[in-house]
């Protein structure tokens, strides 16, 4: 998936994530466990309500790259995403997009932040190249 230049077939990757996690959940999490340590507080996950304390179930995802906001929400078993830009500290646009526009949209930003980043790097590569089982 990695080209002669170092870019991505960001569609591929996409797919690629997809197939080997069908589960929306299980996707969520693999994404979220790779971006974890890159984006640090900019990625924030909601979890579902546990009896006696919080799930490990990921009910929802926010990750901040440069000036756009990914959502994805997860309702029953399909994954609701938007994705909005904002200019100067305000929301200008939100769209929602499909599952895989959404994961190909995000790793752009990744790749993005990557040629200036060495943990991007790396996380873009273990989500495309693999490592997130």
């Amino acid at each position: 998936m990695a080209q002669m230049d170092g870019s991505y077939d960001l569609t591929l990757a996409a797919a690629s994530l997809r197939s080997s996690s069908s589960d929306v959940h299980l996707l969520l999490k693999a994404l979220c466990n790779e971006l974890a340590d890159t984006l640090g507080n900019r990625l924030k996950i909601q979890r579902g309500a546990g009896r006696l304390r919080k799930s490990e179930t990921i009910t929802s995802v926010q990750i901040s790259m440069a000036n756009d906001l990914f959502e994805a929400v997860i309702e029953d078993s399909s994954l609701r995403c938007a994705v909005g830009h904002f200019s100067g500290g305000i929301r200008i646009r939100n769209e929602s997009v499909d599952m895989d526009e959404w994961i190909i949209r995000l790793l752009g930003a990744l790749q993005a932040e990557a040629a200036h980043s060495e943990s991007a790097r790396r996380a873009l590569e273990n989500i495309v190249i693999g490592g997130h089982e």
